[in-house]
């Protein structure tokens, strides 16, 4: 994985990584704490998974060896955020898919490191859910016992209730759904972390949240039986400040220019809020970063062109 453009100089690709990896703790415990010990399962199965294609890539003679394999610690973020997306409790032959998935399909397919236009943890995630959509729609209890269905899954098969009404069942918290809104404000400050540190530029997570705010602004209705959800709640609901701290900001699958940052997380954003509202996904956050991942090269192409 490059070194985003404001990284200071010296510091290397695995240093920066460490950093990624430390900051994703607070969001990750919390999720933990909301959800139980399953979480740790799913992530050392991630983790696993990832030696196997380690293993597996340093024998297919291409010149890849299992030292270097292993030592890339973009391939253990890449395990990290797919086991984060995943619900807990999934069978362990599902994480295996994603991981080999996002690796083989999502990075080396391409060359490897630095060379894939897709951020590899989205191109595994999203295979699963279209593949296993039985699997990834259940959700275990929260701790105080609150059932399964996310808050946006609620919200997008609403039977006729407000969003005040909404907001009295057990499944929704002081602003979003409860849980999953500490778990966005722990993603936050682990992302406000990685700011202080100059490990990413705000261009991209400011933009792309700050697209939906807007569009759910312009499309809240002050909380009818049809509403679209609260310009809050969607910020602090489903996997909002991960993708936007976190898998957004991948240097390799973003733009690199400054403008282009902007013009990504706005992409990014958009198609987020239009998945949420009007597409088949209650989150799509997937979806919508492998989208903008595609327009990636095509918003540098546009860049340097306007530079020439």
């Amino acid at each position: 994985m490059q070194i985003a453009n404001n990284i200071t100089q010296g510091e290397s690709t695995s240093t920066i990584m460490n950093y990624v990896l430390l900051a994703l703790v607070p969001g990750f415990a919390s999720q933990v704490y909301f959800f139980g010990n399953a979480y740790l399962v799913n992530l050392g199965i991630a983790l696993s998974a990832n030696l196997v294609v380690c293993v597996a890539f340093a024998q297919s003679g291409n010149n890849l060896h299992f030292k270097e394999l292993v030592a890339d610690n973009s391939n253990w973020l890449t395990c990290a955020l797919i086991a984060i997306a995943l619900p807990p409790d999934m069978p362990v032959w599902v994480i295996f898919v994603a991981v080999i998935s996002g690796l083989g399909l999502g990075k080396y397919a391409y060359g490897g490191i630095g060379q894939n236009i897709f951020n590899p943890a989205m191109v595994g995630y999203a295979i699963v859910l279209i593949s296993f959509p039985e699997h990834l729609a259940l959700w275990p209890a929260l701790v105080d016992g609150v059932t399964s269905a996310t808050p946006l899954e609620l919200l997008k098969y609403n039977s006729g209730l407000t969003l005040q009404e909404l907001g009295t069942t057990p499944s929704f918290g002081l602003l979003a759904g409860v849980g999953w809104e500490w778990i966005n404000v722990a993603y936050l400050a682990g992302g406000i972390a990685l700011l202080l540190l100059r490990v990413i530029s705000w261009h991209i997570p400011v933009s792309m949240l700050a697209t939906i705010l807007l569009l759910s602004g312009i499309w809240y209705d002050m909380g009818s039986s049809q509403s679209l959800g609260s310009p809050l709640m969607h910020l602090l609901s489903g996997g909002m400040m991960l993708a936007a701290f976190f898998i957004a900001t991948d240097p390799v699958t973003c733009p690199a220019t400054t403008r282009g940052k902007i013009v990504f997380g706005v992409i990014a954003g958009t198609m987020v809020f239009t998945i949420r509202s009007w597409g088949v996904y209650p989150d799509g956050i997937a979806f919508a970063v492998l989208l903008a991942n595609l327009c990636a090269p095509f918003i540098d192409h546009l860049q340097v062109e306007n530079a020439g």
